[in-house]
């Protein structure tokens, strides 16, 4: 056993990859895949964080949105499969998207048989039976990176194998109910346990799950203040514009109301979050809203789960749907709006997004992520992430606050979101 000091001796943060390989499970194994070795040069951030998770086995992880967090787990899975042999290490995502996103990560630059436990589809071994989940781990012995939901991560317990190295994404969705006996589990049977969020969510309560229970989480580890990264180059600073729209006796319809945002702040690449899938729906089928982007020159895109994904009146599956997206944000000429209710709020990585426009209120958590979509550097010139929110009348009001307050607490004290559970 190599003690943590002499790890953090041994360990070296710019690191090049070997040739990757994908390994299988028995007649499952489909195909060998190799890339170009790949060089992860950690930022002094980054570098800070590794280094608290070297130390410790536990705790958490404090890391804005866009920070890099991944880089962080994926040097960590790095080290660790360099040093030991046969290491199983898990990785939760909130959803499968950001699951198989995360995989695509972890395989740039490490070398390891990969399943996925969840019900999604995916080009690697997948199951969500605790008895194949064992039966896949026991049989391809090795290094072994396994991606989950945390709504599947019950089955990786229900498997009784021996899990190295847990790694929570976006750890905040943990303290929900049918999620949480699942993280208590790993956190006291797993031998590293780490939960990553710029976001935590505590309780006030004993009747319900908190982040600051350290007897589950640990201490915070690592806390990187957003004014750093900020200040360092590594994310914008959001600008914060409430769009006070005219007021009156009437109530402005949803179409009128984006459009005349979108004009009064010349946007060109612009995230939406609805109030619903429904709404979307309505905008979309229901209103003008459509053909007054195209008279501007704007493509239009959706999302949610009960419509799938929708490119120009089209249905397309998820992976052209954030190819195409990824595409646009990296096109200096194109224009186009992007709406959603949650699916897009966290986590997800998306290039070139210039705005977001608040349709609805939400808790410190989902503005926090929201607003991360768009404080990321991208290709273009902007030096800053655009946040507006519409008001008229008494609409939108709320919703201004509730933004300005994530604003001020994150970008300009330096201090985590953190949503409080009071009953």
């Amino acid at each position: 056993m190599i003690f943590r000091k002499e790890l953090l001796n041994r360990t070296s943060f710019q690191t090049v990859t070997p040739p990757l390989h994908r390994g299988g499970f028995l007649m499952y194994n489909k195909s060998i895949v190799h890339h170009t070795p790949m060089t992860i040069t950690l930022r002094p951030h980054q570098q800070t964080a590794l280094s608290a998770m070297l130390k410790h086995d536990k705790g958490q992880v404090i890391v804005p949105t866009g920070g890099g967090k991944t880089l962080c787990m994926i040097e960590d899975t790095k080290i660790h499969f360099k040093l030991f042999e046969n290491q199983v290490h898990v990785i939760v995502a909130p959803r499968i998207l950001l699951a198989e996103q995360l995989c695509s990560e972890f395989l740039e630059h490490v070398d390891a048989h990969v399943m996925h436990v969840h019900s999604g589809e995916t080009e690697h071994f997948s199951t969500t039976k605790a008895d194949t989940v064992r039966l896949w781990s026991e049989n391809v012995g090795g290094n072994q990176l396994i991606f989950t939901t945390y709504n599947s991560l019950r089955r990786i317990e229900e498997s009784g194998i021996k899990v190295d190295s847990i790694y929570f994404d976006e750890a905040h969705n943990s303290v929900k109910r049918n999620f949480f006996p699942s993280t208590e589990f790993f956190s006291h049977n797993a031998d590293r346990c780490y939960f990553f969020t710029a976001t935590p969510k505590h309780s006030v309560t004993i009747f319900k799950p908190g982040m600051n229970d350290t007897d589950v989480y640990g201490q915070v580890i690592c806390n990187i203040p957003a004014p750093k990264l900020v200040e360092q180059g590594y994310i914008l600073p959001p600008k914060v514009v409430v769009n006070e729209l005219p007021q009156g006796d009437f109530k402005m319809s949803d179409c009128d109301n984006l459009i005349s945002t979108i004009d009064d702040n010349l946007l060109s690449k612009i995230l939406i979050a609805a109030r619903s899938t429904k709404q979307i729906i309505n905008l979309l089928s229901e209103s003008n809203f459509r053909n007054e982007l195209a008279q501007r020159g704007y493509s239009c895109m959706y999302i949610t789960s009960k419509t799938g994904a929708i490119i120009d009146g089209e249905k397309v599956d998820r992976e052209m749907f954030f190819n195409t997206l990824n595409a646009w944000g990296k096109d200096p000429e194109k224009k186009f709006v992007v709406l959603h209710h949650s699916i897009l709020s966290e986590g997800i990585n998306v290039s070139g997004l210039e705005a977001v426009l608040f349709m609805r209120n939400m808790d410190f958590v989902g503005i926090s992520q929201s607003i991360g979509r768009v404080i990321r550097l991208g290709v273009s010139s902007k030096t800053f992430g655009l946040v507006c929110v519409p008001v008229y009348d008494k609409v939108g009001i709320n919703t201004a606050k509730s933004v300005q307050s994530v604003v001020e607490t994150i970008f300009e004290r330096g201090e985590p979101a953190v949503s409080v559970i009071r009953r």
